[in-house]
């Protein structure tokens, strides 16, 4: 292991962070493995355990390693990529990802449309909603939480039962005719409160990132707006960019 340097600009606390990246970047330490102990990097690096203590939560919070009470340390699996360049359910693009995805609805209800709301489905009256809350799985492991928005008047014999054996995009198209033409995303980092941490089983306060996507028909009408919540310990997330 190499040494942090007590004569650099660069704080202690970043160059052991550096160091154990560096490390688990090249294997030296796998998944699952536990990294040196924070008396052991105390002593070899003569720094004290609050800098020790600083990097680690450095390396923790972006998701390369994770603590178990009373065991130590240890190195976090690789995160699976996922794109976000086309416009599918999360079903579609999963499968095709060859994830097996499982769907547990959590709520589904009518409401009416909020000022908010409004604005972002483009409606001049605080029409009916479809509420949909659901919980995502991918290889029976909890992935994200989202909530969709839907105008009653696209779909107004869309059930629960119906959503229960059919991806709701299949179901825009199949079953009602509606031709989806794109789709606008914003995406921002948030910690996530005690509910959604029962939920996706992570942490309370663990960073994740939320998914804010509206989807247009080729008439232009807004069809969806989507709220989704997405954990980013065992996840990561690539946009193509083409000029």
């Amino acid at each position: 292991m190499k040494k942090v340097c007590h004569k650099s600009p660069i704080p202690l606390y970043y160059q052991l962070k550096e160091i154990i990246q560096e490390m688990i970047e090249n294997e030296e330490i796998k998944a699952g493995e536990p990294i040196p102990s924070e008396n052991e990097l105390c002593e070899y690096h003569g720094i004290s355990r609050m800098t020790v203590n600083k990097a680690i939560n450095s390396l923790v919070y972006e998701g390369l390693v994770y603590r178990l009470k009373g065991k130590g340390t240890f190195v976090s699996e690789n995160k699976k990529m996922h794109e976000i360049n086309s416009l599918k359910g999360f079903t579609e693009e999963m499968e095709e990802k060859g994830y097996k995805v499982k769907t547990k609805i959590l709520s589904f209800k009518i409401v009416k449309a909020t000022m908010s709301k409004m604005k972002h489905l483009k409606l001049d009256n605080p029409e009916n909603l479809i509420e949909i809350k659901r919980l995502r799985f991918l290889n029976d492991e909890p992935h994200s939480i989202e909530t969709a928005w839907i105008p009653k008047k696209f779909c107004s014999d869309l059930t629960e039962n119906l959503l229960k054996n059919n991806s709701l995009y299949w179901l825009f198209r199949n079953k009602y005719n509606l031709n989806l033409k794109y789709g606008k995303q914003v995406i921002e980092p948030i910690l996530i409160n005690s509910y959604e941490s029962k939920l996706l089983g992570i942490a309370e306060k663990s960073l994740a990132l939320l998914f804010r996507r509206t989807t247009m028909l080729d008439d232009d009408k807004v069809i969806e707006y989507t709220k989704a919540i997405y954990r980013t310990d065992k996840f990561k997330y690539e946009l193509e960019l083409r000029p």
